[in-house]
């Protein structure tokens, strides 16, 4: 069949092949164009309801973890006096934060803006792709993706509050603390600032992505549950470098803290390739 004459079929929510049309090559590309403006349009939307808000959510959200009372802090003092480790309490953060340009905070105020829009269209830009993607499914693949726009956005979003509630602040409170030398203070750039728990808090967010690259890649044939149950080992040895990467500072509870929920979601990952794996030759057997 010629490119420009790529069957397009459309499937109904229990996976039957519904009526479709066929569309050439172009008007893939008209598709995926309006998919893409569409989902641009939801994030210039959030960028502009956060710009407009940008001050209250400097104060109560973004320079929250730069306060000794963020409620991170304030439960790891409570940890630390049920541990009988009062080292983990923050009472200080030992920096400030300054703007060194005449634009630096409009910049910044757009640049957070955008970051924020971006976090809150993810749901809704996902959506419009996976619409895009699902026509092209067969029906047993459509069916065992449902629910995947759920469960990729409570994933990010659950890998964004991680970064922020636990990682961000836990290096934030090393990095600002750190000192080579009493007489050297700490004045920081605001982008500097916004650039760790931007990039902290988003990287969360796809790390958190894993169950669902696992689901594709055994889907795909490229990775199965005994590879990764024989290769465990090495799994929590790569988490735990990553948990140090993350977490900079040398307190072992901060990276145990952030270790243990990568550990969970790569069990997780195992259950997910183990179940999809099964169904891959129930169906093997169907077909036989």
């Amino acid at each position: 069949m010629p490119l420009d004459q790529t069957p397009y079929f459309d499937y109904d929510d229990d996976g039957k092949e519904s009526e479709g049309k066929e569309m050439g090559f172009l008007d893939h590309l008209e598709e995926l164009r309006w998919h893409l403006i569409r989902a641009a349009v939801s994030i210039v939307f959030f960028m502009v309801f956060a710009f407009i808000f940008i001050g209250d959510i400097y104060n109560k959200v973004i320079l929250a973890p730069a306060k000794p009372d963020f409620w991170t802090y304030r439960m790891m003092c409570k940890l630390g006096d049920m541990v009988g480790a009062p080292g983990l309490c923050v009472e200080k953060l030992n920096f400030e934060l300054m703007s060194r340009e005449v634009s630096g905070q409009f910049v910044m105020a757009l640049t957070s803006a955008a970051i924020i829009g971006l976090v809150f269209a993810f749901p809704y830009v996902f959506w419009e792709i996976w619409r895009f993607v699902k026509p092209g499914l067969k029906p047993s693949e459509a069916k065992s993706a449902r629910g995947a726009v759920f469960y990729v956005t409570f994933l990010f979003f659950t890998g964004v509050s991680f970064g922020y509630y636990i990682v961000s602040p836990l290096a934030i409170n090393f990095l600002v603390n750190f000192q080579i030398d009493p007489s050297i203070k700490n004045q920081f750039d605001i982008g500097s600032y916004i650039s760790i728990l931007a990039t902290l808090t988003l990287a969360c967010g796809i790390a958190f992505q894993l169950p669902i690259a696992i689901f594709v890649l055994t889907k795909m044939g490229v990775i199965g549950p005994e590879f990764m149950r024989t290769y465990r080992r090495h799994a929590v040895v790569v988490i735990l470098i990553v948990a140090a990467i993350i977490t900079p500072s040398p307190d072992v509870t901060s990276q145990i803290l952030v270790a243990f929920p990568l550990y969970i979601l790569y069990e997780i990952s195992i259950i997910i390739s183990a179940r999809e794996e099964k169904r891959k030759l129930e169906e093997e057997k169907a077909s036989a």
